[in-house]
């Protein structure tokens, strides 16, 4: 759950996890490779968004749940489909999710490659309301001028560089740098 400072639940991450039937719980770490390996990640990650929408349309006929919004994590190879823009959008269209309410989660690998198509696809979504977080800023690409550019609501800073923030002065001029 995603909390103000003042204790009101504002959100939620959608977390998939995998209850395997003869390992139990199997981590993310685990599964998300092979299925980005494999190319599973597709249905996966359509999966997910289908999910979440529907929660979403749920949340926003129920007065209490209507201001929550719902984060999804979508991988660079499912952002990179052609389709994607129009597939999310019809998503929300036939479910009735409330577009402001759904934030898609990437992370900076997304912009290794094609980065002016990724800057289209989210500013076409941002203008339906689709919201925006980078997810684990400063393990990769890292650059600050496609960040200035990137519609973005959100900016999580890696828990490498926040973990010790209050120990290491490395870390902690690191993360007042990224936050100014």
């Amino acid at each position: 759950m995603l909390f103000r400072s003042t204790g009101r639940i504002i959100g939620a991450e959608a977390l998939i996890r995998w209850q395997h039937p003869g390992h139990g719980l199997v981590s993310p770490a685990e599964f998300i490779p092979l299925a980005e390996e494999t190319g599973l990640i597709l249905p996966l990650g359509a999966w997910v968004l289908q999910t979440a929408c529907n929660q979403l349309a749920t949340w926003s006929r129920q007065p209490a749940a209507a201001h929550l919004t719902l984060a999804v994590n979508v991988s660079a190879r499912q952002f990179s489909q052609p389709n994607l823009v129009a597939e999310i959008l019809a998503l929300l269209d036939h479910t009735g999710a409330p577009p402001t309410r759904l934030k898609l989660e990437l992370t900076e690998s997304l912009l290794l490659e094609n980065a002016e198509e990724i800057i289209a696809k989210m500013t076409a979504l941002k203008a339906r309301g689709v919201g925006f977080s980078l997810d684990d800023f400063g393990t990769g690409y890292s650059s600050l001028s496609y960040l200035k550019r990137l519609p973005l609501d959100q900016l999580k800073i890696d828990q490498s560089f926040v973990r010790c923030v209050l120990t290491d002065a490395n870390d902690a001029a690191i993360a007042r740098t990224i936050v100014a």
